[in-house]
């Protein structure tokens, strides 16, 4: 079975960042994309996105001239040599007191922070995309205010990662759900790989209408990093299934979206607690009501 690349180049980590968040945005989706520096004093970046279905060449064509950034080379390439192509290309990221990594940069885990293992590039939530290292971040800081909640779920789990870093800063079990099995297979690994096989849960769940996502609730913290719509949808549910005081950590929000979830969420009882923007992504916190019975 044939699988797609599409590099591109263009000036500027900073341009080179956003190229690579707008391309999670096409249909089909990219199963991984790497950004990296050209070592030749040009200053050019390299961008490359990966598929497992033919991708949009209209679609690459229009984002490569939004953004300044040469036509892409779209090519066939053999299934089995991508996902190692896209480990290779990842560098490590710093989110807060988290540090992502694959298993080729191991030697480069520093001693005073927390290390996630992921090596899957298949599902989203690698920590390169501003969404997740946006979570961790979110999640960061509420540690350094003393959160120690009981019960942690990860909606849309995509390779555990969130999950995983709960798991390795609170001493009780955490929920991992996702809607897709082939994402759940991919956490399920990540978790034995980073030995929390006991610590995290993946389940394959949509949303709140599953019994073991319903039945283990009220949660003292929700993360959910997917899309604008889906939040949206999923926040009556948030509302009944977080408990008072808790917490929902919210990203996969593009920038000129955040106001409205954030206005949604308010309806269904949560106030705003931080706002964070990394490039074009926002993450929320966002903190359940306790019920004034005056």
């Amino acid at each position: 079975m044939t699988s797609y690349s599409a590099l591109t180049t263009i000036k500027g980590e900073d341009a080179a960042s956003r190229l690579a968040e707008d391309l999670e945005t096409l249909t089909p989706e990219p199963t991984g994309v790497g950004v990296f520096e050209i070592e030749d004093g040009s200053g050019l970046w390299e961008v490359a996105a990966y598929f497992t279905n033919p991708p949009d060449a209209g679609g690459l064509a229009v984002l490569s001239a939004l953004h300044l950034a040469k036509p892409f080379n779209i090519s066939d390439i053999p299934e089995q040599d991508w996902v190692s192509k896209v480990q290779r290309e990842l560098a490590p990221v710093l989110a807060g007191r988290f540090f992502v990594y694959g298993s080729h940069d191991a030697d480069k885990v520093p001693d005073d922070k927390v290390p996630l293992l992921i090596d899957a590039a298949m599902a989203f939530g690698t920590g390169h995309h501003g969404t997740t290292k946006g979570c961790l971040e979110a999640f960061d800081t509420l540690l350094s205010d003393g959160f120690a909640g009981q019960r942690i779920l990860d909606v849309g789990c995509g390779t555990a990662v969130l999950a995983m870093a709960a798991a390795k800063m609170l001493p009780h079990p955490v929920l991992a759900s996702d809607i897709d099995p082939v994402a759940v297979e991919v956490a399920q690994a990540n978790v034995i790989g980073n030995d929390l096989q006991n610590r995290v849960n993946c389940v394959v769940a949509a949303g709140f209408d599953a019994p073991v996502l319903s039945e283990n609730g009220p949660y003292d913290m929700v993360f959910a990093n997917i899309l604008k719509a889906p939040l949206i949808g999923l926040a009556p549910d948030m509302g009944v299934h977080i408990a008072d005081d808790g917490y929902a950590i919210l990203s996969g929000i593009l920038n000129e979206q955040a106001n409205d979830v954030i206005s949604v969420y308010q309806q269904n009882g949560f106030n705003l607690i931080q706002k964070r923007v990394i490039v074009d992504w926002t993450t929320l916190i966002l903190r359940k009501n306790r019920p004034n019975f005056d």
